[in-house]
C-alpha cells in the first residue's frame, strides 16, 4: 500500500479546492497518510482528513506530545535530539517521514525553510514530490532536483538568497548534484531573462 508524506508551510492554515481534490484522491486510493503535528498545512490536512472520517493517517511527533492530533490517530514518536526546539529538533521528525513514505506531498508558499528542506530531501532520497506553490496555485511534478531548479527560478533573487543562508543548499546540493548550483544557475538564468 503507497504511503503519502504530507506536509507544508506553517504559514498557510487553509486547504484551497485544489488541495482538497488531490487529498480526496488519496483518499479514494486508500494511501497511508503520513504528516506531522505543527500548526498551519499539517493541521489544516488532519482537520480535513478527520472531517472525512479517514482513518489510514499517521501523525509524526516529537517530543513529550503531539502539538496536534486531530483524528486521534496512531502516532510514530520520534526520539527528541535535544531539549531546544529549533528548525534541527523537527527536521528529525520529517527526516524519519522522508525515509517511510513512497513520495512527498508538499504545499509551499516559496518561503518555509522546512517545507523547502522537505522537498529536498524527498528528492534526494529519488522520491517524487508533487508540490503546490500557493503563490502562482500550480502543481509541480518533482523526480530530479533539477525539477526543482526549473521552478526555483521564477522566485525573486531574495528570497533564494534567504533560503540559501539558512540551507546551505548549494553546498548539500553539489554533493549530490555535480553541476546543479541552487543559488548561482537560478539567479544567472533570471538576471538574462530580465
Amino acid at each position: 500500500m503507497n504511503k503519502v508524506f504530507i506536509g507544508g508551510s506553517r504559514r498557510l492554515a487553509r486547504l484551497n479546492d485544489d488541495i482538497r481534490q488531490r487529498l480526496d484522491n488519496i483518499v479514494e486510493k486508500g494511501y497511508v497518510v503520513l504528516v506531522g503535528d505543527a500548526n498551519g498545512v499539517d493541521k489544516a490536512v488532519q482537520q480535513y482528513l478527520s472531517n472525512k472520517n479517514y482513518r489510514n493517517v499517521f501523525v509524526y511527533c516529537v517530543g513529550e506530545e503531539c502539538r496536534n492530533n486531530v483524528g486521534q490517530w496512531k502516532t510514530k514518536w520520534v526520539k527528541e535530539p535535544g531539549k531546544v526546539k529549533d528548525f534541527h529538533y523537527y527536521m528529525i521528525k520529517d527526516l524519519e517521514m522522508i525515509r517511510d513514505t513512497d513520495y512527498g506531498f508538499m504545499v509551499w508558499d516559496t518561503k518555509s525553510k522546512g517545507t523547502l528542506n522537505n522537498i529536498v530531501n524527498l528528492l534526494r532520497e529519488n522520491k517524487m514530490v508533487i508540490v503546490y506553490i500557493s503563490k502562482d496555485k500550480k502543481f509541480y511534478t518533482l523526480r530530479a532536483l533539477s525539477d526543482l531548479e526549473n521552478i526555483l527560478v521564477k522566485y525573486d533573487k531574495n528570497s533564494l538568497e534567504s533560503l540559501e543562508k539558512k540551507l546551505y543548499m548549494s553546498r548539500r546540493l553539489k554533493k549530490e548534484q555535480g553541476e546543479f548550483d541552487f543559488a548561482n544557475k537560478s539567479f544567472q538564468r533570471m538576471a538574462d531573462s530580465h
